[in-house]
C-alpha cells in the first residue's frame, strides 16, 4: 500500500491469470463484493453490485426491495478485459457534479497476476466533504486503503477458489 497526495494505491497477487482476474473482478462483483453494513450505499436495503460491461456501462448496487432504484456508484471509463479498468465512484453524500475515479491495473506475474488499485480524485472534493469524515489525509488514506485491502483480500479468495474448482 502506498498514499498519494490524492489517492490510494493498493497492489495484491492472485493465482490466475489476468484475463480470470479481471472477470472476477467484473463479471463476479457479487459474489465477492461485501462491505459492511456502514460502506453500503442504501443504508436500509443490501444490495449487488454489477458492472455494466465496456466503456460508458455503470457499476451499480442493485437491490431486491420492492420501489428501490439502484445506486450508480459510477460510468465506466476504460475497460480492457486482462488489462485495466477505470470507472467513477459516487457515494451517497457526493453532489451530482462530484466523483472520484477507480482504476484496476491487471499484470502478469509469475505466479498469476499482480491487482493494483488506485483510487483517486480525492483533492477535487472540498476538505470538509462528508466522505472524508472530517480526518486528516493520513487517516483517511488509511481508512480507504483498508476498505479496498479487504475487497481485493474477498476478490482474491473468489478467484483461488474459483480455479481449484475448475482445476477438479
Amino acid at each position: 500500500m502506498s498514499a498519494r497526495n490524492v489517492g490510494v494505491t493498493i497492489s495484491m497477487a492472485v493465482e490466475v491469470d489476468p484475463a480470470t482476474a479481471f472477470d472476477v473482478f467484473t463479471e463476479d462483483i457479487s459474489l465477492w463484493w461485501k462491505p459492511l453494513p456502514q460502506q453500503r450505499f442504501h443504508r436500509k436495503h443490501t444490495g449487488r453490485m454489477r458492472f455494466e460491461p465496456g466503456e460508458g456501462g455503470r457499476l451499480l448496487e442493485e437491490y431486491d426491495a420492492p420501489g428501490v432504484q439502484p445506486w450508480i456508484v459510477g460510468r465506466v471509463k476504460v475497460w480492457q478485459p486482462g488489462e485495466r479498468l477505470v470507472f467513477e465512484w459516487r457515494a451517497p453524500n457526493y453532489a451530482e457534479d462530484e466523483a472520484t475515479e477507480v482504476e484496476v491495473a491487471f499484470e502478469r506475474i509469475d505466479e498469476g497476476t499482480c491487482v493494483t488499485l488506485e483510487h483517486r480524485g480525492w483533492d477535487a472534493l472540498r476538505s470538509d466533504h462528508p466522505a472524508k469524515h472530517g480526518l486528516p489525509d493520513d487517516a483517511l488514506w488509511r481508512m480507504i486503503s483498508s476498505f479496498w485491502s479487504d475487497l481485493l483480500r474477498a476478490a482474491r479468495r473468489h478467484a483461488e477458489k474459483k480455479r481449484t474448482s475448475s482445476a477438479s
